[in-house]
């Protein structure tokens, strides 16, 4: 809202200063300002709310040390994080572009859920939540709708670079290096020179005007990712400050992504796929990282509060659509790799356990528990320096994922 108030100055009354709202970057470093403050300043006061209605988390003795001390902790902190993204973003962004509808819808329709869950566990006393199933319905769904209005609406396009001997220099000097705007199903592919793959030659079978069923495929890898990467945070989200400060440093380099996918002239320099108006997401991401850093100030070692569903699966969901919505999703595994490695610790230790039940008729195990984090700790490392070393691993993540842009 206050784009729009500071535009009407600006072209109106030309007042001094105004104009600086067109900036992007000046919007993202005051929205992640923004959202930084309403976390801290804020977030206490949404804990001592949570404390006042016994918010209180359930936890079941699993012999982990120091486990069973945080039981009371308040949860639904996750609260936090959305009210700190979403009021920047409904102050600093430009409310009309596609991409911000996409990522707001996103936000509130995790959060959602994930509030349903915790609800359940908290004022039903119930420990397993919601159902798995209804979980995975609420992913699905949004998987289908983010899908649905990246491919069918009109303003979500890319520009790819044209031949040599195509680009043309104009009269006034500029040199015309993309060609026009046109919908596509291409994404990025990461350690490739001609790094561009389409998801729709998946159907080339089907014959001439395969093309236009590529809405199929790409929905479905939509779907694939939003499912896969919000359980993953889900399952990150196990002991205090892994799951925010891991997701802060893969969503600052999904922030440089985005800025330089949405600018014409980086995307030029750095031979990439140019996405008109996708660049607006950075300041919606910066808006999510300072929610996320400002909640580390109450979740760090001793947690003073938990998100809970609330805001582990409203991470996982925003982060896979934001990839999603700059065609980076390929580099998921990498940049995301924490999230990767709890998930696919999880699947190994289950699939192992029922394949030697079978067979042998007493089940075994890879890990000394699952998800991955709680098998260091089974191995008596304490909490923080997991933590710790979990971001610095992610880190290097962020910068591999980073380098990618030129290491092809």
């Amino acid at each position: 809202m206050l784009y729009y108030l500071f535009q009407y100055l600006d072209s109106h009354f030309n007042v001094p200063g105004a104009g600086v709202f067109q900036f992007i970057t000046f919007r993202a470093a005051a929205a992640f300002i923004l959202s930084l403050l309403i976390s801290t300043i804020y977030g206490k006061r949404i804990i001592n709310f949570l404390q006042k209605q016994q918010v209180g988390e359930t936890v079941r003795d699993l012999g982990l040390v120091g486990q069973v001390e945080k039981k009371g902790t308040p949860t639904m902190g996750g609260v936090i994080i959305i009210l700190a993204t979403l009021i920047p973003v409904f102050l600093l962004t430009k409310l009309d572009n596609i991409y911000v509808i996409i990522l707001i819808i996103a936000t509130v329709w995790m959060g959602f859920i994930g509030f349903v869950d915790d609800y359940i566990k908290v004022f039903k006393k119930d420990k397993d939540g919601l159902s798995g199933k209804f979980k995975i319905l609420g992913q699905v769904g949004l998987g289908i709708i983010v899908g649905s209005m990246l491919y069918f609406n009109e303003n979500v396009t890319i520009k790819e670079q044209l031949p040599k001997d195509q680009q043309v220099v104009q009269e006034n000097g500029r040199k015309v290096v993309f060609g026009e705007a046109h919908k596509s199903t291409k994404t990025t592919v990461p350690f490739v020179k001609d790094n561009e793959l389409d998801y729709s030659k998946a159907l080339s079978f089907l014959g001439e005007g395969y093309e236009k069923y590529g809405w199929i495929v790409f929905i479905f890898i939509t779907v694939f990712i939003v499912t896969g990467i919000s359980n993953g945070a889900n399952l990150t989200d196990g002991i205090d400050g892994l799951a925010a400060g891991s997701s802060a440093i893969m969503v600052l380099t999904l922030a440089v992504f985005a800025w330089v996918s949405g600018n014409i002239i980086f995307a030029d320099y750095l031979d990439v796929m140019y996405i008109p108006n996708s660049g607006e997401m950075t300041v919606f991401i910066m808006a999510f990282a300072g929610a996320l850093i400002g909640f580390l100030w109450y979740n760090t070692y001793p947690a003073q509060v938990f998100m809970g569903d609330t805001g582990s699966l409203t991470i996982g969901g925003i982060i896979a659509v934001i990839a999603i919505a700059i065609r980076k999703e390929l580099l998921l595994p990498i940049l995301a790799g924490i999230f990767v490695v709890e998930n696919l610790s999880v699947i190994l230790q289950v699939s192992w356990f029922k394949y030697t039940r079978k067979k042998f008729g007493e089940g075994r195990r890879i890990f000394r528990m699952s998800p991955l984090h709680h098998h260091y700790q089974k191995l008596n490392y304490h909490e923080s320096k997991i933590v710790v070393r979990f971001w610095i691993v992610g880190i290097l993540l962020a910068v591999f994922a980073i380098v990618t842009l030129k290491l092809r």
